[in-house]
């Protein structure tokens, strides 16, 4: 079977993952662990999928690092512009996806797929050199820090999740415990 190209792989990694995304955040949504594991399965299949080897030469393994720190911030930023609240009536936990969240993950897509493209058509001489100036041994070491700069911004986003899910609901023990508080520090 013929190895996938660069670009065809960021193409269909980075718009597989976009479309989950998109299509589990974006609007009010209600926040349950499926929809935060459905994220990560579905990275953890892309990566099942995508990443064949994992180079440690030279300089390969700082590249990682470097894709998955930039994954870190910007699912906080996602993190930040994913709003959760509990709805009054209900008592459900919900997260509003709007423009900004959906820009940040369109962006970044984008920027996979451009990069790939470009150091196949584009910048491919210089990329090269690129890598032989700074130790890096070649495409797959590329193709893995931008799966792990996925799979750390989805873990991010999904920790951010957790932590404003954890939050909303202490504050319904808080105030269930405050009249007790009251009651019991009355008592002392």
């Amino acid at each position: 079977m013929p190895q996938m190209s660069q670009f065809m792989s960021a193409l269909i990694a980075s718009g597989t993952i976009l479309i989950i995304i998109l299509a589990t955040d974006i609007g009010r949504r209600r926040i349950t662990t499926m929809r935060m594991v459905r994220s990560v399965i579905a990275v953890a299949i892309v990566i099942a999928i995508f990443v064949e080897s994992f180079p440690t030469k030279g300089n390969d393994l700082s590249l990682q690092l470097v894709g998955v720190g930039t994954g870190v911030i910007c699912g906080l930023i996602a993190g930040v512009l994913l709003p959760a609240y509990k709805d009054a009536t209900s008592g459900d936990l919900y997260t509003i996806g709007g423009i900004g969240y959906a820009l940040v993950w369109i962006v970044l897509s984008s920027g996979r797929i451009l990069f790939a493209y470009g150091a196949e058509h584009w910048f491919t001489m210089d990329l090269v050199k690129f890598s032989i100036d700074y130790k890096i041994s070649g495409q797959d070491t590329y193709a893995n820090a931008f799966v792990f700069m996925s799979l750390a911004m989805v873990l991010t986003r999904t920790a951010v999740l957790l932590a404003k899910m954890r939050k909303l609901k202490g504050q319904d023990t808080a105030s269930a415990q405050l009249p007790q508080q009251t009651t019991t520090g009355a008592s002392v």
